[in-house]
């Protein structure tokens, strides 16, 4: 079968969003594809093609279509040669050709696709060089040992970050993998959902996702590449525009310059962001509304610090007076972070001042030594009000993983020990539902057709296009629905459930919030509660049904 324009969006309502898609499907029924596709619509080469052209190309193929082909046959066709067609009007009509010619086909730009399409058929020739010598025990010059690991952050979350991983990796023919160090950040929806969209981005270009609970990005990020046996990392350019950042590069103390700071025996590849991308990521990290209750509370909580200190320094020298102040500092940043506790520092060394050093009620320092002792409470405050901030975010991050270990260890007890599949399906359906904060409906077979066995949907009820959505998950074994690859103008989202013997029901998520349904933490969640639910309903003796294409 011949389809043409592989990269191309289908019309809306179709079976799959891209034309891609239906390649996919057509190859998986076991029909031959023949296809074709410009260099410029390669996901991989995207950057580079929009800073040749000045034009971003919207319109993109994953990387592993292309590196699933059978075949890669070039077209390969002089500038010249296709300015003479465009002429001609065998490729657009006249007044639309006379002006592509002015843009974006011009010689120079024709010029630097047709070399970017050269270095990619050779990559993908080469590429089948190695596995024929694999196949047949050739010995050669193996590329191996090369491991790529790609140190991504929601300030770092560009897309052209991850395609330069993509493109360093097929040039030294290893794998790579794309690192998120959690950290307990106080991230806004959009923020969440930005991380989320570049992690689909990673998978789509082949990358291995790991994502690692941490407090220092760098160091952590590190470690975990001396332990994969990492040989190179790439990082992004910090954002530099807002004036923290660029106290931090002042400083030295940026991400990606620490990161090169820790990474010994590391090579460090710090790509530059894609234009605009600077204000949308200083967008997303400044959106979090300010709240004055932290601050007014920690200005509290230093003044009954005060008060107990006046009533100690009747019996104490004034040096163990200050300890009332750095106990207090350190409950703010417990409490609060790492912003109200430097607030509570602030406010405790002007009170240490103004009460205790002479002359008392001013804030005039008469003697030097006093000075000293000012600024080595200052000192020591910040130091306190950082370490308590960082016991903080750490317990949070804990605290959270252990919720989710804890209730995936109680609905494990909790299905086992059930006998019936009906009271089995229904306690799946609730505690998916309670985890991941969404509708859920459990569909099993009835004879040839999906029925809705069990519900946790505040009467968000299946209609008739969504179960056809639900049917073609489980003949095909792949997701289908919202926010999918596939049928995704539906409002459900349909993931089958897998045992090793095939697919044994189908579970589908309704939210009334706008975006993707579950988020990258939330998908991980799912795959795990998923295996343990179609394990359940497996040891019931569920019946398999095997679906031909038609």
């Amino acid at each position: 079968m011949k389809i043409n324009k592989l990269a191309h969006t289908n019309v809306p309502g179709s079976r799959h969003p891209k034309r891609w898609m239906d390649v996919k499907e057509l190859l998986t029924a076991g029909i031959d594809v023949l296809t074709t596709v410009n260099i410029q619509h390669l996901e991989s080469l995207n950057d580079i093609v929009a800073s040749i052209t000045r034009i971003r190309v919207r319109e993109t193929v994953p990387d592993h279509v292309i590196g699933d082909a059978d075949e890669v046959e070039l077209i390969d066709l002089t500038p010249n040669d296709l300015l003479q067609r465009m002429r001609d009007g065998k490729i657009y009509a006249e007044h639309t050709a006379g002006r592509a010619m002015l843009h974006y086909f011009s010689p120079g730009n024709l010029t630097a696709l047709r070399e970017l399409a050269l270095r990619q058929t050779a990559q993908q020739v080469d590429a089948q060089l190695v596995d024929h010598m694999r196949a047949n025990a050739i010995a050669g010059p193996w590329a191996a040992g090369e491991r790529i690991m790609v140190c991504l952050t929601l300030q770092d979350g560009d897309a052209s970050l991850l395609r330069y991983g993509k493109r360093l990796a097929d040039h030294l023919h290893a794998p790579w993998i794309v690192l998120h160090v959690e950290t307990n950040r106080d991230l806004s929806d959009a923020a969440r959902a930005k991380m989320a969209s570049q992690m689909h981005l990673a998978q789509s270009l082949g990358a291995e996702i790991v994502t690692i609970p941490g407090q220092d990005v760098a160091l952590d990020a590190v470690a975990y590449a001396r332990t994969q046996n990492v040989t190179q990392i790439v990082a992004a350019h910090p954002v530099g525009r807002d004036w923290s950042a660029r106290v931090r590069q002042w400083l030295g103390r940026s991400t990606t310059e620490r990161l090169i700071q820790f990474a010994q025996g590391f090579p460090v590849h710090v790509v530059p962001r894609s234009p605009g991308e600077n204000a949308r990521t200083e967008q997303l990290l400044n959106i979090a509304p300010f709240t004055a209750r932290p601050y007014v509370v920690g200005t509290l909580i230093v003044l009954c610090a005060l008060v107990v200190a006046l009533l100690l320094r009747q019996s104490f020298e004034v040096s163990n007076v200050s300890l009332a102040f750095l106990t207090a500092i350190l409950g703010v940043a417990v409490a609060y972070g790492l912003w109200p506790s430097l607030w509570a520092s602030l406010m405790a060394m002007l009170c240490f001042n103004f009460f205790f050093l002479p002359p008392f009620y001013t804030l005039t320092i008469a003697a030097p030594d006093n000075v000293v002792a000012l600024f080595f409470f200052l000192v020591t405050a910040l130091i306190a009000s950082n370490l308590g901030a960082r016991v903080r975010n750490q317990a949070v991050v804990a605290r959270h993983r252990a919720d989710i270990t804890q209730s995936l260890y109680h609905f494990s007890r909790t299905i086992t020990g059930i006998l019936q599949l009906e009271d089995l399906l229904w306690s799946a359906s609730h505690q998916i539902a309670t985890m991941l904060d969404c509708d859920v409906a459990m569909l099993l077979p009835d004879g040839e057709i999906l029925k809705v066995k069990a519900s946790y949907n505040g009467g968000k009820a299946v209609g008739a296009a969504d179960l056809a959505a639900a049917t073609w998950a489980w003949k095909n074994n792949k997701v289908a629905g919202r926010g999918s690859d596939n049928l995704p103008g539906g409002r459900w989202l349909f993931i089958p459930l897998r045992t090793g013997r095939g697919p044994v029901a189908v579970i589908g998520l309704h939210a009334e919030r706008t975006g993707p349904i579950l988020d990258l933490e939330q998908q991980g969640l799912l795959d795990a509660l998923a295996d343990q639910t179609a394990s359940a309903i497996e040891s019931r003796g569920v019946c398999y049904f095997t679906f031909e294409h038609e």
